[in-house]
């Protein structure tokens, strides 16, 4: 049967449940999601079988929880949310098993935070910035028209396309066009209106049409496509229309009403990343409750300009970098001692003798 989240939940899987995000951070409102994650120890005949589960999860993500194994391997490579898992504070921790005291601060911190914390940083600011050229660049309902990305070669300059068959009486149904020779998206145009020609393109077209035009016909011009700036106007388009359909609306609307133009929320979790990150390299420990709660929370309110926010950030992993550089950190987690902690837990769980081995039964 497969391994359920009710399974991870029950108590001979149970090791660790906590709330997790903004209510652990601090930085929760009214309005903010319950989210919970956890670590759980596979039965003894489930792990040992044919699917082993490394972790589940409800439809939404809210609550995940981690297998032991995959709980210790992400720990190994500093990931923040396994590492905020498990320093939550007292208050959000709803069930602790005495055999996670095994995993330690002096076992798991190290230098690897720093690309593990500030390059999780980068990333928001990185989205941050693709979700404000979104917010203030919005795209059209229905993608532009193939034939705006089409200029006519006149004298030394070129003429956008539909404006300079206006300008003659021309309509592109009565135009054809065909390839020239060792010249990419360069097209000879050909005016025919007593002929059955394809035209240019269709206003919902993906591509240029080409037509069979008779020989010795002269064209009227010549024709370059931007091909270019077309496949990165349907990228853009498509991409703020998934964004669309899937944002939250609430966290949207409230990005409109600060006015500011940026996702708000996540530039906040930048910054209390960064925060981590800082403690971390100075005090060799992490606070997954914030001391900047009220400094955080006008982040999130729109209180200050996007531009100012990006190069503080900026400036802060700079710093941050120097100071793990500087640090007395281990250049890595210990693995052997989180190694042999995970092993102290499954021989303790599945009541292996600490003296007997766990080689191969059938060897010789």
């Amino acid at each position: 049967m497969p391994f359920t989240l009710d399974d991870a939940r029950a108590p001979h899987s149970r090791l660790l449940e906590v709330i997790s995000g903004s209510r652990a951070y601090g930085t929760d409102t009214p309005s903010s999601d319950h989210d919970f994650k956890g670590v759980f120890i596979q039965p003894a005949d489930s792990f040992l079988g044919l699917s082993p589960t490394d972790q589940v999860s409800d439809a939404r993500n809210d609550t995940v929880f981690f297998e032991l194994g995959r709980f210790a391997d992400l720990l190994a490579r500093n990931n923040p949310n396994l590492l905020e898992m498990l320093f939550t504070p007292p208050d959000c921790t709803i069930f602790r098993h005495p055999v996670m005291d095994g995993f330690t601060a002096a076992m798991v911190l190290s230098k690897r935070c720093c690309d593990a914390f500030a390059g999780y940083a980068i990333a928001q600011i990185r989205k941050a910035r693709g979700l404000n050229k979104k917010i203030v660049n919005p795209q059209p309902p229905q993608r532009r028209p193939i034939t705006d990305f089409c200029h006519v070669l006149e004298n030394t300059s070129s003429v956008p396309l539909l404006p300079w068959l206006a300008a003659r009486s021309l309509h592109q149904h009565h135009c054809g066009l065909t390839a020239v020779p060792h010249a990419p998206h360069t097209f000879a145009l050909f005016h025919l209106p007593d002929a059955q020609l394809p035209g240019i393109a269709e206003p919902d077209s993906s591509s240029l049409r080409l037509a069979s035009i008779p020989h010795g016909t002269a064209p009227i011009a010549w024709l370059v496509f931007g091909n270019d700036a077309w496949q990165r106007h349907c990228r853009e388009w498509r991409e703020y229309h998934e964004w669309t359909s899937l944002r939250n609306e609430s966290r949207f609307a409230s990005t409109i009403d600060h006015g500011m133009g940026y996702d708000a929320k996540n530039l906040m979790h930048t910054f209390r990343l960064l925060d981590a990150a800082e403690e971390i390299a100075r005090h060799g420990r992490l606070s997954v409750r914030s001391p900047n709660r009220s400094w955080l929370l006008d982040v999130r309110a729109g209180k200050f300009p996007y531009d100012d926010l990006v190069t503080l950030a900026e400036s802060r992993i700079a710093t941050i970098e120097h100071l793990f550089a500087h640090s007395s950190l281990p250049d890595h987690p210990d693995l052997e001692a989180i190694n042999r902690t995970v092993i102290s837990i499954r021989r303790q769980w599945y009541r292996i003798p600490a003296a007997q081995p766990c080689g191969n039964a059938f060897a010789d």
